[in-house]
């Protein structure tokens, strides 16, 4: 094992919490990655997708019945949770409180977006620090840019999908450009970094 190597199964050994963001082109990898996350996945995961709610989605509910964890829609004051998944409901920020909790926020808009990724990223470092993985898929705006700029300088994990295998590239080059990112990775590399991160978390306990 390398030194690189070596860097990111430490702060995955450090990680308390996964948080994830896309926008278009990134909800076919989302759904795809939660519904293979194993029964026994260490942490709590919260996704922010950029969706109206104009339009009914019902991707918390297909993964719910399909998958192996519970997944849900996040509720206000909820408390965080290892093994289960929350999304951030259509037109709320959604925002990680001192003490392990969830908050839904109606405040103004991030990049044009409510639900904005920026704002769940920043939050969740802003408790847990650089026990945070953060992972930034595709899109067509800056969002999630300044939150994984911000979770890297706490010296969390920040993984970024390849911009090159991603459908829209400019969300994750925006983070590539902004922030020293630890991982610039294709879907499958994702995708083998979420079984690495299950691994390496139930060996610990």
């Amino acid at each position: 094992m390398n030194k690189q190597d070596q860097h990111i199964v430490s702060k995955i050994k450090n990680a308390e919490i996964l948080v994830m963001g896309c926008s278009a082109g990134g909800f076919s990898i989302i759904y795809d990655l939660v519904l293979n996350f194993p029964e026994n996945f260490p942490l709590p995961v919260l996704i922010v997708i950029h969706r109206s709610r104009k339009y009914k989605s019902l991707i918390e509910e297909q993964l719910n019945l399909n998958g192996k964890l519970k997944v849900k829609m996040a509720e206000d004051k909820e408390r965080i949770k290892k093994g289960i998944v929350y999304f951030a409901p259509p037109d709320y920020h959604l925002l990680v409180e001192d003490g392990g909790s969830l908050s839904l926020d109606y405040s103004e808009l991030v990049h044009f977006c409510r639900p904005a990724i920026d704002a769940t990223f920043q939050s969740a470092a802003d408790v847990y620090k650089e026990k945070v993985i953060a992972v930034l898929l595709s899109g067509t705006n800056e969002d999630g840019a300044e939150g994984i700029a911000y979770i890297s300088e706490l010296n969390g994990l920040t993984v970024v999908q390849d911009p090159d295998s991603a459908e829209f590239r400019t969300m994750p080059q925006a983070a590539i450009e902004k922030a020293n990112v630890d991982l610039i990775l294709n879907n499958l590399q994702i995708a083998e970094l979420m079984n690495d991160i299950n691994r390496v978390k139930n060996q610990l306990e």
